[in-house]
């Protein structure tokens, strides 16, 4: 009314009061910022994700693929002295 003192921003108690607003207004503003919220938290996964995976594909995958090569290496070795040693001629 006309007899309210401004607070020091120039808002009277009345108008203070009510620009709160009611419950379902904060309900709902709580509710986007949840959602909003959830939506930066999904949109981050997926890039992490993106990451470990490509970083996987960069770099693990390559290591693992020249480790079973190595390994196919080593056993065929294995056979070749196998048979070598095998076969002493006899005297």
């Amino acid at each position: 009314g006309e007899g309210e003192r401004k607070t020091k921003r120039g808002f009277t108690m009345t108008e203070i009061v009510s620009a709160g607003g009611n419950a379902s207004t904060s309900k709902g503003s709580a509710k986007r910022r949840l959602l909003k919220t959830a939506k930066k938290l999904f949109a981050s996964t997926g890039k992490a994700a993106w990451i470990m995976s490509t970083t996987f594909l960069v770099l693990v995958v390559p290591l693992i693929i020249e480790t079973d090569r190595e390994q196919q290496l080593v056993e065929l070795e294995q056979q070749q002295m196998g048979v070598l040693t095998a076969t002493k001629p006899s005297s």
